[in-house]
């Protein structure tokens, strides 16, 4: 049986194991018995993003906390990082986020935060996946009198808007500032630009209009087209594209360029280093990011360290080094001192802050790294062999190597929740990435797809 725990929680396809009804019930079980405290009824928190299917497993997650005896609080649609800071706030003993991030709204997945509002580890996920598979729930729940209620909390946005607002400086200003967003259809939908024209910023807002089905559909931070063209048309300071639960930000200039994840790291690992704020001098990314991170932390004193792929893996690293800022590409920033994990609107509000202290646009901050080009290509597989058993794929990358040189590298992983091969190719120029990528996408495609 497959590991029912992926790299980032439980994800699948909707209505089918194992993101059911039946899944979503043991799951709200199995946490609730696990986190229990002693003396008192466990309270478990749940949220969501507005796909349509979180009405099923929002519900499902409620009878099952409440059939082991637990206390659940439901926060209706808020932002993945919005939960983990209620979870936290409330003291609460978990809290589940119903939401498959920037996959489309025909899946979904299950998110589960610690009490701390940190992610569980992967030894709790163990055992949660242990006792359901153990077929020992049933004999584990209370009698009716001690099982638990349910209630809703009407008022998580304003405290989340609150402890949002309170990490820009009060020393900034952005009255006036032109700002425009793309919330993705999503969770951020409210948040983002309540957060911003609270501190006085004029917002203009594209895709927020949730309907269950429209979530992250060629909009937010993985289609950032829309928002380019607005931000030139209205003459905005800057743009925002967050994903469809929002704990990932991409960025886009005044000149309509998107700018990367990887050169919003740098730009708020420069401005933390400058102002002595730059725990031990290291910056966390992942395998996966831009040369340019590496090259840019060496000119400027910075140690980098490259995790796996992950925003578990990035906080893993962080903790073990000390660092305080960690990020990948994809727009998904830890700021440790912040928070417990990425933020897109947080990490938008330190980038802000950045522009404002230098007093320079983001087409001039971005220029801090050289983003040296880099092609990825995804590719559907029916199986997931490790690559080195596949001799045809391996003898693809190598030779690939040796064609780079020093001069980029090659990258090939599998998605850890959705049946994909991930090729990226970065090098010397975008023809020779481009090519180079899509003769081992190819080969791949024929090996396993």
């Amino acid at each position: 049986m497959a590991r029912l725990f992926g790299t980032d929680g439980v994800r699948g396809a909707a209505n089918k194991a194992p993101m059911d009804a039946m899944t979503a019930f043991a799951l709200g079980q199995a946490v609730t018995h696990v986190v229990r405290p002693e003396g008192r009824p466990p309270v478990v928190v749940v949220g969501k993003d507005p796909r349509i299917s979180g009405y099923m497993i929002e519900s499902a997650l409620e009878a099952g906390i409440t059939s082991m005896g637990g206390t659940c609080y439901m926060l209706g649609v808020l932002p993945t990082p919005g939960i983990a800071y209620i979870t936290e706030s409330m003291r609460a003993d978990a809290g589940f986020v119903v939401s498959a991030s920037h996959n489309p709204f025909t899946d979904n997945g299950i998110k589960v935060f610690a009490g701390t509002g940190f992610k569980l580890s992967d030894a709790d996920e163990d055992r949660i996946e242990a006792l359901i598979t153990s077929g020992d729930l049933p004999s584990l729940v209370p009698e009716p009198a001690n099982m638990g209620r349910a209630y809703r909390l009407d008022d998580v946005l304003g405290r989340y808007i609150v402890f949002l607002k309170e990490a820009f400086p009060r020393s900034l200003s952005l009255a006036g500032v032109k700002i425009c967003m793309d919330v993705a259809n999503g969770a951020t939908y409210k948040v983002a630009p309540a957060v911003y024209r609270e501190l006085g910023a004029d917002v203009t807002v594209i895709h927020n209009d949730p309907d269950g089905r429209n979530i992250n559909d060629h909009c937010g931070a993985m289609h950032t087209e829309d928002l380019q063209k607005l931000v030139v048309e209205t003459g905005a300071k800057i743009g925002f594209a967050y994903d469809g639960d929002g704990d990932r930000l991409i960025a886009v200039d005044e000149l309509g360029n998107a700018v990367t994840g990887d050169q919003i790291l740098m730009i708020n690992a420069l401005q933390m280093k400058a102002e002595g704020r730059l725990a031990n001098d290291i910056v966390v990314s992942t395998v996966m990011s831009n040369l340019g991170v590496r090259l840019c932390c060496e000119q400027n004193g910075i140690t980098h360290h490259a995790a796996p792929v992950g925003d578990r893996y990035v906080l893993e690293a962080m903790q073990a080094l000390g660092a305080v800022i960690g990020g990948e590409d994809s727009g998904h920033m830890i700021f440790l001192r912040r928070h417990t994990t990425g933020d897109g609107i947080l990490t938008s509000l330190q980038l802000m802050s950045c522009l404002l202290k230098a007093n320079k646009p983001l087409s001039e901050m971005a220029k801090v790294m050289t983003v040296y080009p880099q092609e990825m290509v995804n590719v559907d597989v029916t199986s997931k062999p490790n690559i080195n058993s596949v001799p045809e794929i391996k003898d693809a990358i190598e030779s690939a190597e040796a064609l780079l040189g020093d001069q980029g590298r090659v990258l090939v992983r599998y998605s850890g929740t959705q049946n994909m091969c991930r090729v990226m190719v970065e090098g010397p120029d975008a023809v020779t990435t481009a090519t180079l990528a899509n003769q081992i996408a190819d080969v791949v495609r024929r090996a396993l797809g």
